[in-house]
């Protein structure tokens, strides 16, 4: 069989937006789970991160479908974003359950992106008013001086406890939050969100060096090519620096090398789909020849992680990751996002000559 016919086979664009609709992973007020663990045959815990995730997605699936039920569900999620900030705790708690006490500043920039996203599709400037309250509510919790403190406390500001992994340190993949910034200060012209964003940029760049591998641990090093495409993700939007241009070709063959490396022990979808859009974006903007044969096994092996069958809470969505050739019980919302995207977009690359934009990344 060959890769097309792989991809063709194993995906479909239309079957992931479905699993997004209808698998039970958005619920009633909106909020969307931060995955369905299928061996237990439930949703775990709303994420407002996710959520965020969610209304870029279903506002990207809006915009090449133009079927009205992807808008109606991306505002929905954005809704109850908005009633939920400034300020956002990690997850929200099950009725009986103790609140969260903490916030994440990554979490806080996809949740930012997401309602800039319904800003900039319908126009409606109550988002962007939610998302500039926000922004600036972000500065004030998360900078303190150097590279953003990843969690603060809730209570009273105050940066919280090392948690032990990457996602509890400061580090390069802040990046990708970071851009909130930047894109409010194109809608604002608030100074504010520039400096915040061109000094979050400066750093990243600075630290990137000390990311990778940064553990002798195979599934440690995978999660974080996973944490470190959100910095290359990041840098599109300066990709006309040179500097970055130069960060961005060299971060593509860095995680290409270990993903090829540690694959086979473990590995995560969404670092196929992430390398894969960087790849395709990269190519876009002439930094980097596409190098086809590594793109097409990443989007073949992306696709090969797509569920089916007529379990409605399963099919067509993406599963987590695999570990030792055994699909991980996780069938992941962003996974699926990034997944759908990635080959959405490795399909059609070279149809249209114009350049990407890094706004539609989701």
């Amino acid at each position: 069989m060959t890769e097309t016919a792989q991809i063709a086979k194993l995906t479909s664009f239309r079957q992931a937006g479905l699993w997004l609709l209808r698998s039970g992973i958005q619920e009633g007020n909106g909020g969307v789970a931060r995955y369905y663990r299928s061996d237990l045959g439930r949703n775990a815990r709303i994420s407002l991160e996710i959520t965020g995730y969610a209304v870029s997605t279903l506002l990207y699936f809006h915009r090449l479908t133009r079927q009205d039920e992807y808008l109606a569900r991306a505002l929905d999620a954005a809704r109850l974003l908005r009633e939920a900030g400034p300020l956002y705790p990690f997850e929200l708690a099950r009725p009986g359950e103790e609140p969260c006490q903490h916030a994440y500043f990554f979490d806080t920039g996809i949740i930012l992106r997401g309602l800039m996203a319904a800003w900039r599709q319908t126009g409606d400037r109550s988002w962007l008013d939610a998302a500039a309250e926000a922004g600036h509510t972000m500065i004030r919790a998360f900078m303190g001086g150097g590279l953003p403190h990843p969690i603060v406390r809730l209570a009273d500001l105050s940066p919280a406890p090392d948690a032990g992994r990457w996602a509890g340190r400061p580090g390069c993949y802040q990046l990708k939050s970071a851009t909130a910034w930047r894109w409010l200060y194109e809608e604002t012209a608030d100074m504010a969100f520039l400096d915040a964003w061109e000094e979050s940029l400066d750093l990243c760049l600075q630290v990137r060096d000390r990311f990778l591998p940064g553990d002798s641990d195979p599934r440690k090093i995978m999660d974080r090519l996973h944490a470190y495409c959100y910095f290359l993700e990041g840098l599109l939007h300066a990709a006309e620096r040179a500097p970055c241009a130069r960060a961005i070709v060299e971060g593509i063959d860095r995680v290409g090398h270990y993903l090829r490396q540690i694959e086979d022990v473990f590995v995560r979808s969404d670092v196929y789909a992430q390398l894969l859009r960087l790849r395709v974006y990269a190519a876009n903007f002439g930094l980097i020849g596409l190098a086809e044969p590594h793109a097409a096994r990443e989007a073949v092996s992306a696709a090969s992680l797509q569920l089916g069958g007529s379990v409605t809470a399963l099919s067509g969505g993406f599963a987590f990751g695999r570990e030792q050739n055994r699909l991980m019980p996780y069938v992941n919302p962003v996974s699926t996002a990034f997944c759908a995207q990635a080959i959405e977009l490795w399909e059609r690359r070279g149809a249209s000559s114009s350049a990407l934009d890094p706004h539609d990344l989701i």
